[in-house]
């Protein structure tokens, strides 16, 4: 299998909201790099061992963007796994497996399935309209009162 940083291009990494310093980003890189291991990038970025959590909370918005963006990246071969798995004649091994993860990733940038509901109605303005509302719930209480 081919590395993420193969599918994301240097300059559309998640940087463009602030500057950020040369630590910081080489820091992005090196989770790509990695493979998101933020213990190992933080290291090859240069920060202390122990640090990688104070260095996500520091960079949160751009390690979301980042997850974004190789989501983004992978969503067209999500979408090619489905339509694999859809007209296969042959067994594919761990297919359940890869159909929810192919899922999750179409899922989580936007393509999904929807259940759509017509809600249109014709109303004649000049006959009034009438709006039902729904059933109130009964509670009933068996006993004595104090």
């Amino acid at each position: 299998m081919s590395h993420i940083s193969n599918f994301i291009p240097k300059d559309s990494r998640p940087n463009k909201d602030r500057v950020l310093t040369e630590k910081q980003q080489k820091f992005l890189d090196c989770l790509i790099d990695t493979g998101g291991d933020p213990k190992s990038a933080a290291v090859l970025a240069g920060y202390a061992e122990g640090t990688h959590s104070q260095v996500i909370k520091s960079l949160q918005k751009e390690v979301i963007d980042l997850a974004s963006n190789i989501l983004a990246q992978s969503a067209p071969q999500a979408a090619f796994k489905l339509v694999e798995v859809m007209t296969s004649d042959e067994a594919i091994p761990q297919v359940n497996t890869k159909l929810n993860a192919a899922q999750t990733i179409l899922d989580r940038v936007g393509i999904a399935k929807t259940d759509r509901l017509d809600v249109n109605h014709n109303v004649d303005v000049n006959a009034g309209s009438l709006f039902i509302l729904p059933a109130k719930e009964v509670n009933t209480y068996e006993g004595e009162l104090d």
